[in-house]
């Protein structure tokens, strides 16, 4: 037999499972438990006790086959048998009516032999017993366990027999049934991981600390309490309710946090802000839904595994039930055995008794009484599981209930295990669902991050850019931490990679603030915040992947000077819709673009009569439609860079007001179109760098304003003359070409002051560059030069010289009359400057506190 303790672990079920089991699932446990038990008591009864008891049953004629002598009926017999010893024992039989006699002392076998005759009732007959034939033997009780155990497999019914073992295999079929889904292996690691999230979640500081407090927030009482808490440093306060959305702006209004008075976890905390380790741990546990809510909703098999044990434990009721009732009445007390042995025994018939009959009848009502009780509760089992749709669950209490109204309904067997949670506690699911709210997280996220990010360690962060203005970058946070907003002296605020930035009304402290950056943060900003960046904000810097990300208050900043967008504006989902509100912008002067535009977006004429400054920087895709630059009659300063242009875009021709032009990494290969430049009167810097231009035509000559000509990293082999009568040209850069000589004519450039020739093939210098005076850069590595002509003390407003890179042996000592120049500014080999004579590198070493400018 099975012990107990061996079967009941088929239904050793985790402690922290009970939450899955509802309450018919825990009734009908104990049920298969006390079924356990009848069965177990049952089968020790029957292993225990004797089984069957037989007596054999004379017939009521005489055999007449039978032996002489032999006499079946008798009224009363006495027989005296005397022993071998001489001792004399008396035996009696006595016989009512018809009954057979019997002598239990004297062998089955003997009673047919029996030479004994009959007396006369009611009268005592002696006689002496005939010397025994043979030993005398104890065989009549060997013959008795005999029948008993031939009747007990011949006449006793086989539900009297197997009824204990009947009762546990049922019991047993019936356990696993019910825990089976907490074992199949395809549901037993999503159940077990559900249990897990769900009593963290339940357990979580969060949602006994920190979201109770946001829960008492709108209560008239915590706003008395939260009164005192004003003397608190500037830092830790949260965001400001000032102001309402409008309609025409997307806004972001505080949520409140509250939840009703019956729930438990509405106690007022007495610490306001989480430490960091329960705030990372609820952080963890945020991310452990999302991800587990994906992982389940997907699919219903924990639904259809439960509803298919049900079923299978609904039919076994009714297979139970039904064999039991046919077979109830076969359990009796008599029963008639025919062993057919009568050979050995002389009898054919015997009456037999079952002991444990009665025991059996009554732990058979028992296991009818417990199975029909345990059918019951599957029916209703079933009835709960068809009545409502278990694969939905909504949590429209919960909302209704408390502020996280962004809470999503669930489906599939995320669905199913909430509702079977539901029937053990509803609030499991109460909490749980805190966890799907994005408000929620949010709400945690600024609690955690403005813990973290104090007004001390922001300040620390703030640095002083290029153009020495205090500049504060957050990179990849969960949010803007308020004490950003008490920086009231910051010029600068770069925001990267921050999903669910905020801008709070508090942002109208920060009155030098004039330049914003959202690299890959949608911000939202609130009415008052909004109005406050409408009239003060100057300038604007956003990156994006789509354009939905770019926020759509940017295009009713109507001061907005400088307006920059980095991003992919060229899909056929974005269409280019992003730009299509610039009209708005009424003040804006300097666009700046860089995407992969195949045209000009229309979009932007809507600010062209304003715009002095374009700059479109494609990722190399060919920009072939350029008529929209016809409009822009006000553009100053225009950049079509890395646009792959093959040539000088002829709508460029029509920008009368266009003082410099940067073409630069494109295809041009001829610059034949340049002499339309004529008309282009305040054109006074041309950037043609990194191209492929050959060659540079005399046409030139009639851009006679030219001030700055860039043509580095081209594919030049010469300077034409033409280059020279530029009398305006203050800076000339061929770097990176293949010229071999400088021509003598750049005399000619008085007005030069900045000439770059690095990485060419000269070799010699002429005596004429050194009549430009006003030479500041002069950048000559990278070249073949092998002396440097004495004359460059001509340069007395050198500041910068280049010569690494070249064949040189020495450097003239007259380069100590360069006045400006300073070992700083002169890049050579250090042992060309060791070679130098100590009263110049003396000179050379001296502290000068003029400016360096490389007009680059």
């Amino acid at each position: 037999m099975f012990t107990l303790a061996e079967v009941a672990s088929l239904n050793d079920i985790q402690p922290t499972y009970r939450i899955l089991k509802p309450w018919w699932d825990v009734f009908m446990d104990y049920l298969a438990v006390v079924m356990l038990m009848v069965a177990i008591f049952a089968g020790t009864m029957q292993l225990t006790k004797d089984q069957v008891v037989c007596l054999p049953v004379l017939q009521s004629t005489v055999n007449s086959k039978a032996q002489p002598g032999t006499s079946g009926k008798a009224d009363f017999t006495t027989v005296e048998t005397t022993t071998g010893q001489g001792e004399e024992t008396s035996m009696r039989t006595v016989s009512f009516g018809s009954a057979p006699t019997v002598t239990p002392d004297v062998p089955l076998s003997g009673a047919t032999s029996s030479q004994y005759q009959p007396t006369e009732s009611g009268q005592e007959l002696k006689k002496e017993q005939k010397d025994s034939l043979g030993r005398k033997t104890n065989l009549d009780f060997q013959q008795y366990v005999f029948i008993n155990q031939m009747c007990y497999h011949l006449a006793l019914p086989w539900y009297s027999k197997y009824f204990p073992y009947l009762v546990l295999i049922h019991t047993i079929i019936l356990i696993v049934s019910s825990n089976f889904w907490f074992k199949y292996p395809k549901t037993c690691s999503k159940i077990e991981h559900f249990v897990s999230i769900l009593g963290k979640c339940f357990e979580s500081p969060w949602t006994t600390k920190a979201l109770s407090e946001t829960a008492c927030e709108d209560s008239e009482e915590n706003k008395q309490r939260l009164t005192g808490a004003q003397s608190l440093p500037k830092y830790v306060s949260t965001s400001s309710d000032e102001g309402s959305p409008s309609a025409s702006t997307p806004m972001i209004t505080k949520s409140g946090f509250k939840f009703s008075a019956d729930k438990p976890m509405i106690e007022v905390p007495s610490v306001t802000i989480l430490d960091k380790k329960d705030g990372e741990q609820a952080k963890a546990l945020f991310e452990k839904v999302r991800k587990f809510r994906a992982h389940v909703e997907d699919s219903d098999l924990i639904y259809k595994l439960y509803v298919g044990q049900t079923v299978i434990k609904t039919v076994k009721f009714i297979f139970i039930l039904c064999y039991t009732a046919n077979f109830v009445n076969t359990i009796s007390f008599e029963h008639i055995c025919n062993p057919k042995v009568e050979h050995l025994i002389g009898y054919t018939q015997f009456e037999c008794t079952h002991n444990m009959a009665y025991m059996l009848k009554k732990l058979l009502i028992s296991y009818i009484s417990l199975i029909c009780v345990y059918g019951f509760i599957c029916l209703y089992t079933l009835f709960w599981l068809f009545r409502i749709p278990l694969k939905e669950y909504s949590f429209e209490k919960v909302r209704e209930e408390s502020s996280f109204s962004d809470i999503p309904d669930v489906k599939n067997d995320f669905a199913f295990l909430l509702h079977m949670v539901d029937q053990y506690d509803q609030l499991y699911s109460k909490r749980f669902g805190v966890f799907l709210s994005e408000v929620s997280e949010n709400k945690l996220r600024e609690i955690s991050l403005n813990h973290e990010w104090t007004f001390e360690k922001l300040r620390q962060h703030v640095s002083r850019n290029a153009q020495d203005k205090q500049e504060l970058h957050l990179f990849m946070l969960s949010g803007v931490p308020d004490a950003v907003f008490d920086l009231t002296d910051l010029d600068v605020l770069k925001l990267e990679l921050i999903p669910e930035a905020k801008i709070p009304a508090k942002i109208s402290q920060m009155t030098n603030l004039q330049e914003l950056h959202l690299y890959h943060c949608p911000a939202k900003v609130e009415q008052t915040a909004f109005s406050f960046l409408r009239d003060h904000l100057r300038c604007l810097h956003v990156k994006f992947t789509d354009v939905a990300e770019i926020p759509a208050w940017v295009y009713l900043l109507k001061n907005l000077r400088e307006l920059y967008l980095i991003g992919n504006l060229n899909s056929e989902n974005n269409k280019m819709i992003g730009l299509e509100s610039l009209r708005e912008l009424r003040h804006l002067k300097i666009l700046h673009v860089k995407s992969n535009l195949t045209k000009i977006p229309p979009n932007i004429t809507d600010v062209a009569p304003h715009l002095t400054k374009l700059v479109i920087h494609n990722d190399g895709t060919k920009l072939v439609v350029l008529n929209s630059l016809k409009k822009m009659t006000n553009v100053a300063e225009l950049e079509l860079q890395n646009c792959e242009l093959e040539r000088i875009p002829h709508a460029i021709f029509s920008l009368s007001n266009l003082q410099e032009l940067d073409l630069k990494s494109n295809s041009i290969r001829t610059i034949e179109e340049i002499i339309s430049f004529q008309h282009l009167k305040r054109l006074t810097c041309l950037k043609l760098w990194h191209n492929k231009i050959v060659n540079i035509p005399s046409s030139i000559t009639h851009i006679k304003n030219l001030e700055s000509l860039y043509l580095s990293n081209n594919k030049l082999e010469s300077l034409p003359a033409a280059v020279f009568s530029l009398q305006k040209l203050r800076c000339l850069d061929v770097s990176y070409n293949s010229i071999a000589l400088i021509p003598v004519e750049i005399g000619l450039l008085q007005n030069l002051q900045h000439f770059h020739i690095t990485g060419n093939k000269v070799d010699v210098l002429p005596n004429q560059l050194f009549k430009c005076v006003k030479l500041r850069t002069l950048s000559l590595g990278q070249n073949c030069i092998t002396s440097i002509p004495d004359k460059v003390s001509q340069l007395v407003q050198l500041t910068h010289l280049e010569l690494k890179g070249n064949c040189l042996d020495r450097l003239p000592a007259t380069l100590g009359q360069c006045q400006l120049l300073r070992k700083s500014g002169l890049v050579v080999e250090d042992h060309l400057f060791d070679a130098l004579p100590s009263e110049v590198k003396e000179v050379l070493n001296q502290d000068t506190s003029i400016p360096f400018a490389n007009g680059i």
